[in-house]
């Protein structure tokens, strides 16, 4: 089991530059779970990249529908304190901090591309390779 961040999900639904390097983290682990935020900054990434044309409503239907089946009953619900206690500590965002709190309470490893994060979670968020 592993958390994942919202810019995973989004090349593991939308194909981009790192679909491949995404499809085999999924491939090793495939029991991603991630706190409730990523349903609200994965609709974000759909509705914007069907406003630049690069997806169909058709298409962003669809990949929400995918998403929504792959993450069901794996988001989770994170406590405010611990959040704000996370983005204290860190100096990450609120958001960001959900992730790495979830992470931290659970004793998972935290994936993402968010270079920031990354430097300020400790070793806990890593760039799949």
């Amino acid at each position: 089991m592993i958390v994942v961040d919202t810019n995973i999900l989004a090349y593991f639904m939308i194909r981009g530059e790192y679909s491949e390097v995404v499809d085999r983290l999924y491939a090793s682990d495939s029991d991603w779970i991630a706190p409730c935020l990523w349903l609200d900054e994965f609709l974000n990434v759909l509705a914007t990249t069907e406003r630049n044309g690069k997806l169909s409503s058709f298409e962003a239907d669809a990949i929400l529908s995918d998403a929504t089946e792959l993450m069901s009953d794996c988001s989770y619900d994170v406590p405010a304190y611990r959040i704000l206690s996370t983005a204290r500590r860190t100096g990450c965002t609120a958001y960001d901090s959900q992730y790495l709190a979830l992470a931290e309470d659970l004793g998972l490893q935290l994936y993402t591309f968010d270079k920031r994060l990354i430097e300020r979670s400790d070793g806990l968020a890593i760039k799949p390779e």
